[in-house]
């Protein structure tokens, strides 16, 4: 009757944006939910750079397919999945999720999804609903379990709230000095000690 819901970027793998702009020598695609908590205003800004540069969906799938997870993720969520169910909640897109899926032995993953044009320039996105991450544990917690969530952004912040329990996990300070009322973590053992925790807590 466990679930524990967590983040995908920065909480498994890494900024998936971050090593796009990398890659192609862009700065502003540096911008993540970690700086601007307006996903709609964040990702037309988005949108609008790849225009600009003429970037399409498989200029990022390809800096994607060179990335891996995070130090440690797959053991610690492999370690996760063996006493809780554990769904995945991210803002990413399936168009950029799967090889990275892979290396993490394919765990649940919601998220949205891209639109592209017959060129494979990203023209739009699509969310799977507004507020996808706390109305999952909504419902989660309809159904009568205990959710445990934990991310590292502005965007997860709803979820933590949503949840039983919410933990930070590597938080940037200003996330750290807005959202106080989360415990937060740094690595892998101090988040599944806090999962175990609020677990207990739960059902003492």
């Amino acid at each position: 009757m466990k679930i524990v819901c967590l983040d995908l970027e920065g909480v498994l793998v890494p900024e998936i944006w971050i090593a796009v702009s990398e890659r192609t020598g862009i700065p502003e695609l540096r911008r993540t939910t970690r700086d601007e908590p307006d996903y709609d205003r964040l990702m037309k800004f988005r949108l609008d750079l790849l225009a600009r540069h003429r970037l399409g969906l498989r200029d990022i799938q390809q800096v994607i397919h060179g990335m891996g997870p995070l130090p440690g993720a797959r053991e610690f969520l492999d370690a996760l999945r063996e006493t809780c169910e554990v769904i995945i909640l991210s803002d990413t897109f399936y168009e950029f999720a799967h090889p990275l899926m892979r290396q993490l032995a394919w765990p649940t993953l919601f998220c949205h999804s891209l639109e592209t044009d017959a060129d494979g320039r990203v023209v739009d996105y699509h969310l799977r609903m507004p507020e996808q991450k706390r109305e999952a544990v909504r419902r989660f917690r309809e159904m009568n379990f205990s959710v445990v969530a934990a991310g590292d952004s502005y965007n997860d912040t709803k979820m933590l709230a949503e949840a039983h329990a919410g933990i930070l996990f590597h938080p940037p300070e200003n996330v750290v000095r807005e959202f106080p009322q989360y415990p937060v973590t740094w690595n892998y053992g101090e988040l599944r000690a806090q999962i175990d925790q609020a677990f207990a807590r739960l059902e003492g």
